[in-house]
């Protein structure tokens, strides 16, 4: 089973752990001006829980995208490729996203772009387009005739 699996952009996390830098920042500056030790202990653990969690989500962010060979799960929600009738480009007041429209009526699954590393957006496009033909059995038209022998009916 072949699975493509893609994350979100490490750069939208970079906050969390400038955040337990500035904790620990702040955890300094009350050690310096004599904070009682317990406030001074509170704030490092603090500190140093959000540094870490800002480390692990930079180094492993999360999952956004899984493409499968029967299915593709977009955060979590699961659809067939079967079941996918459309896939395009939208633009929403967050930006641009793909949107993977489905048999089921009012149902469109969106997909920000601004959530991906700019570099995966053109091989995620072609791989969901190759996906979708391989799907519906469609084949991409070369450009020439069919052989006249077999005519149409």
């Amino acid at each position: 089973m072949r699975t493509t699996t893609y994350r979100m952009r490490s750069g939208r996390f970079l906050g969390v752990l400038a955040a337990g830098l500035i904790i620990l920042g702040v955890t300094a500056i009350a050690w310096a001006f004599g904070a009682p030790r317990v406030v001074v202990t509170v704030l490092l653990v603090l500190g140093g829980l959000v540094a870490l969690a800002g480390l692990w989500i930079v180094a492993r962010p999360p999952v956004v995208l899984r493409l499968r060979d029967d299915s593709i799960e977009v955060r979590g929600v699961k659809t067939g490729w079967t079941d996918i009738t459309e896939v395009g480009r939208v633009e929403t007041t967050h930006g641009a996203a793909l949107a993977l429209r489905t048999k089921r009526p009012d149902d469109t699954v969106l997909l920000p772009l601004s959530w991906l590393a700019p570099k995966q957006v053109p091989k995620l496009e072609t791989t969901l387009r190759d996906r979708l033909n391989t799907a519906h059995g469609y084949t991409i038209w070369d450009g020439t005739a069919a052989d006249p022998a077999a005519p149409a009916e």
